[in-house]
């Protein structure tokens, strides 16, 4: 007779087998090969709630290979979230709650979006920084925040460079709360693994400041059990547990590639489940036993601990009233309550550069914002992403909210990723424009998670001057702005940018990039904060009758006034119309977008000193830069591209003829 563990795990396997063979679609080799490491930790370990699915202080876990998703959505099932055995059997269909990969809002108990290999482990580490923050930033924080994050990964993620700076990261910062299971099955999509890799993995870890454990039999539920007791215990860093698994275990073709993402069909599946699994029973059946089983253990922890974390919270209440209620009203991402409805007044004529109005916007807003944490990797100096007012969040001192990533772009906006998947806290990254494309994955990521990421790139343009091509930006923002679902704010002054800064720390489920110039710009005497909030607006209005539309972002607004004048001396009186943000200009609607702009579509000018990429939409003529820059001083690469007066002047006569 089998025991409950052995029927539990049967159960899963075959609940995985026949989700997959349903949808003849997905990847059954990692879903059957893991199985007893979910069920040992779900079953054994995991603190979480089913009925509070949200509960802040629950353990975190992340399926970093997130094509293995058939076996989360089986034990979310088993474990009493509300996912049907008919959601099981919508695996992978449109609008099912079974997405082929697991998303995070869409799914209830699916704590991170995942499925691009390594992103999952660098949210993860996010979540473990988050954790160790919010427990420092509260008088006696760990009776708030006390929980363990824990990551499901394969051989795959663990090729993609974004896992070793992750690594790197979390074994620096000592985050021994975070745990992570590697299921070393030695396959790949394309074959045996060491077609591709023969480094030696638990070596990696130990250089990168890990512990390293490992469990020969990825049957074996003890040993597993007995390692995760073991990588609890850790003080000072994190805990990596390689268990040795055979992919689509029991299936006719385990052990080898084609199982990877293929469904074994019925006839091999059947086989599998009776002469392997000794499970034969109908599809997408489950034991009332293995239910009740999950009962008494995941849920029934899971309950208590709960109920015991809303006590002793409302005991932290009484003894530390100020910080329980801020705690609270921090939660969700929501920084309405603490958010300045007003600007400073600003020193007309006065000239900086968008980067140093953003350092001081930010340290401005930190003052009354208390859980705003960031940095930058390794420019802080030259993208002003110190907070002056704070310390550095170090592994001796988590108090800080300086971050210092390093010079690790993508691992940086991934974790930045998971911090805000935890909650409770808001966070900002920064780094040169140019090198957007170094992490523009987690962007994208952030986009779909509906996570307000907040993203400072400085040296936005051609005017980076001597650094040259490599570093001067031409299609990154065109690259940003084609991301769906997020803000990307160029202010062209001071003004704006606190404008820019008070719109991205408004939204709570959309990311912001902020594009920030090296020069100074001068302040604008018509530029408008609060109207950043809506896109675009006229900053500059004509004298009489419009003739042309300059439409204009950044830098290249006081470009365009500059012009503006010029040609009113000529003749042509045009109108100046700042778009700061064209996501957020396109969302006003048509009528308010064709009174600022004021003109017909053929009498529109774009002026951006970057790819005229997107500019189609917005205006029949485009000056931008569509080629690689060139090294010089500043000015003289801006004149070599035609970005002055006289050209913008130029061509409006051209224009009118």
């Amino acid at each position: 007779m089998k025991t409950i563990d052995q029927l539990s795990i049967a159960t899963i396997r075959s609940l995985c087998i026949d989700t997959i063979n349903k949808a003849n679609s997905g990847h059954p080799g990692m879903a059957l090969g893991s199985a007893p490491i979910l069920y040992t930790l779900f079953t054994k370990h995991l603190v979480s709630n089913p009925n509070e699915p949200d509960w802040i202080n629950r353990d975190r876990f992340v399926l970093s290979a997130g094509h293995a998703s058939a076996l989360l959505y089986s034990m979310l099932h088993l474990s009493g979230y509300k996912l049907s055995i008919d959601d099981l059997k919508q695996f992978r269909q449109v609008d099912s709650l079974t997405p082929g990969h697991p998303e995070f809002h869409h799914t209830q108990g699916v704590d991170a979006t995942s499925g691009p290999l390594g992103q999952g482990i660098a949210q993860a580490v996010g979540m473990a920084m988050a954790e160790k923050a919010l427990a420092a930033a509260y008088a006696k924080g760990n009776k708030l925040i006390d929980h363990y994050t824990y990551v499901l990964c394969g051989d795959g993620c663990l090729q993609e460079g974004l896992s070793q700076e992750s690594i790197s990261l979390a074994g620096h910062q000592k985050l021994n709360k975070l745990i992570l299971f590697y299921d070393a099955n030695q396959v790949t999509l394309d074959g045996s693994l060491d077609l591709s890799f023969s480094e030696n993995v638990k070596m990696r870890f130990l250089a990168s400041e890990w512990n390293v454990l490992e469990v020969a039999d990825g049957n074996d539920i003890d040993a597993i059990d007995e390692a995760i007791k073991k990588a609890k215990k850790s003080k000072d860093k994190p805990t990596m547990i390689m268990v040795h698994t055979i992919i689509g275990y029991g299936s006719s073709k385990q052990g080898t590639s084609k199982v990877h993402g293929s469904p074994l069909g019925e006839e091999d599946g059947k086989k599998t489940k009776v002469e392997v699994y000794h499970f034969d029973h109908p599809d997408f059946y489950v034991p009332e036993e293995v239910y009740q089983h999950f009962k008494d253990t995941f849920a029934k922890r899971g309950e208590k601990a709960y109920d015991e974390y809303m006590k002793e919270k409302e005991k932290y209440a009484k003894e530390h009233e100020s910080e329980a209620i801020r705690f609270d009203s921090l939660m969700h991402l929501d920084l309405s309550l603490y958010l300045p409805d007003v600007f400073p007044n600003f020193v007309e004529g006065s000239s900086t550069s968008t980067r140093a109005a953003s350092g001081k916007a930010l340290n401005d807003y930190m003052l009354s914002i208390p859980n705003l944490y960031g940095g930058s990797a390794d420019v802080a100096g030259s993208v002003m992403t110190k907070l002056n007012c704070s310390g550095d969040f170090t592994p001796n001192d988590r108090s800080g909210h300086n971050i210092n990533w390093g010079i690790r772009e993508f691992a940086m906006a991934s974790a930045q990723n998971g911090m805000l998947l935890h909650d409770g806290i808001r966070t900002y990254v920064g780094c040169f424009l140019v090198f957007a494309d170094y992490l523009k994955p987690a962007v994208r990521m952030a986009a779909i998670s509906h996570l307000p990421a907040i993203y400072l790139f400085s040296h936005d343009s051609i005017a980076v001057g001597e650094d040259g091509p490599t570093h001067q930006p031409i299609e990154q923002l065109a690259m940003l702005r084609s991301i769906p679902h997020i803000h990307v704010i160029r202010p062209a002054d001071e003004r704006e940018t606190y404008g820019a800064w008070h719109a991205a720390l408004k939204s709570t489920d959309a990311p912001t990039a902020l594009i920030l110039s090296r020069q100074n710009l001068p302040l604008l005497p018509g530029s408008d904060a609060a109207k950043v909030a809506r896109g675009g607006y006229v900053v500059s209005p004509e004298k009489k009758k419009v003739d042309f539309a300059l439409l204009a972002t950044g830098s290249e607004v006081s470009l365009a006034i500059e012009a503006q004048k010029k040609l009113l001396e000529l003749g042509i009186d045009v109108r100046v119309v700042s778009l700061p943000c064209l996501e957020l200009f396109a969302e006003q609607g048509e009528e308010y977008i064709d009174k600022t702009i004021g003109v017909p579509y053929e009498k529109r000018i774009s002026i951006e000193m970057l790819s005229t990429f997107g500019w189609a939409k917005w205006a029949k003529h485009n000056m931008g830069v569509d080629q690689f820059g060139a090294s010089g001083p500043a000015k003289q690469v801006i004149a070599k591209f035609h970005f002055t007066v006289d050209d913008v002047v130029a061509l409006c006569q051209r224009l009118k003829g």
